[in-house]
């Protein structure tokens, strides 16, 4: 009972923090005085609503049909929600949720994620969603990034039809712990950075590292998900500007709005690395212009409870100048050969023969303990597995169905023999 009453204020700070951001934009943008401010002007005109999803203080209207990207016929036309038994709530987004759904035919479970496109168009965030689907086909050839099987759309919703992973988020996991003991930390560092070098291989950038986005398979092995933010056909060598990510992660190129390269992906890691670590995101605050300023202007300060090996990671993945960063010059290969990882069998990593340093010790797809029963209590909304044909088909649904036109996919034949 005590150690329960310790993690609840601290659960709730953790998730708190992540809110930081979001809710310092809508008090600016709801106070006119405030907003006539030249710097105020400045920070809002920092992200347009299409370049970061947390920023969205005054959406814009649905884009007209001019606006909307044609992406070629269906190629899977066939899966609908009514082929599914929805069964629980195991995530929330920006557009939606994701659902444990078990296939009628095949008895198999998936984790379904059912986007709103209506919330997707009015935030005119398509191209993220696209570019999330392209990534996810990408990734079928490596074991710690999370699969798509199929994918299809209705009137008015897109589901990714994607693998079940049920160890719980990295975020998770650290609510509960605080922290790790370096050994679990170099593992899951080790497991991230090989799926960050195979993004890169693709030339992607994944550009929104977080707890959140990393989860924990049935055996304790690392998962990556959530690619919506991943930028594509970023050469070795080549930029790009957007702004976005998430607040505790963003690298100082990217607050000074200055073009970027795949070394953002590596700040990242040194951000997440850090948490694991010491418990919280390198130059947090939780006011967020301060955290910022941190960002940008606070040298690296670490503790000596850490290795000198750890110590200088982190050092060099925290690195403010990305042309001196770990990384700038030959890419996952010098996160590879890093001290720090000198204990890492490579090839037993890829091959998952390296025994995790935590199982999740889950007994199978219904046992739901390591996800927050924030989600997992709330109903499954109805809505979620009516079928197209007893959706009433208004202007805006027609006008979302024609704006992803080729969302659906299916895997090639082949690929099930």
């Amino acid at each position: 009972m005590k150690e329960e009453a310790i993690k609840s204020p601290w659960r709730a700070f953790m998730k708190q923090r992540r809110m930081g951001l979001n809710d310092f934009i809508q008090k600016i943008a709801n106070n006119s005085y405030a907003c006539k401010h030249p710097e105020v002007q400045s920070i809002l005109k920092i992200s347009q609503p299409q370049e970061a999803e947390f920023m969205n203080a005054n959406p814009s209207p649905p884009p007209s049909p001019s606006q909307q990207i044609n992406l070629g016929p269906s190629s899977n036309p066939h899966a609908k929600p009514s082929d599914f038994h929805f069964l629980k709530v195991i995530g929330k987004g920006s557009f939606g949720k994701v659902l444990l759904a078990r296939h009628k035919a095949e008895e198999v479970f998936y984790a379904v994620k059912v986007l709103q496109k209506k919330a997707i168009l009015k935030k005119k965030e398509e191209k993220h969603i696209m570019s999330e689907r392209n990534v996810l086909l990408k990734n079928v050839k490596h074991p710690f990034l999370v699969g798509l099987h199929f994918s299809f759309q209705t009137a008015d919703k897109l589901y990714f039809v994607l693998d079940y992973i049920n160890g719980g988020e990295l975020f998770y996991h650290l609510q509960r712990e605080r922290c790790f003991l370096e050994p679990r930390a170099r593992f899951y560092a080790a497991e991230i950075a090989s799926a960050l070098g195979y993004l890169h291989s693709l030339n992607i950038v994944y550009r929104d590292l977080k707890p959140e986005n990393i989860l924990l398979d049935s055996q304790g092995h690392i998962v990556l998900t959530d690619f919506g933010l991943c930028k594509e056909n970023i050469e070795h060598n080549g930029t790009t500007s957007t702004f976005c990510g998430t607040p505790e992660y963003l690298a100082p190129e990217v607050l000074h709005k200055q073009p970027y390269d795949r070394t953002v992906d590596w700040w990242c890691l040194g951000a997440v690395l850090y948490e694991m670590l010491y418990g919280l995101p390198p130059f947090y605050s939780r006011n967020t212009a301060e955290m910022y300023d941190n960002i940008l202007n606070k040298p690296l300060q670490l503790k000596p409870n850490i290795t000198n090996s750890a110590r200088h990671l982190l050092e060099g993945l925290l690195q403010k100048d990305r042309t001196k960063r770990l990384g700038a010059k030959d890419d996952f290969m010098e996160i590879k050969n890093h001290v720090f990882f000198s204990l890492i069998n490579w090839d037993d990593l890829i091959n998952k023969k390296i025994t995790p340093p935590f199982n999740p010790n889950v007994s199978g797809p219904s046992d739901l303990r390591h996800f927050d029963p924030e989600f997992t209590e709330e109903p499954v909304p109805n809505s979620i597995g009516r079928s197209p044909d007893s959706i009433l088909i208004t202007a805006s649904v027609k006008e979302a169905a024609e704006a992803f036109l080729g969302f659906s996919y299916a895997p090639p034949m082949d690929s099930f023999l």
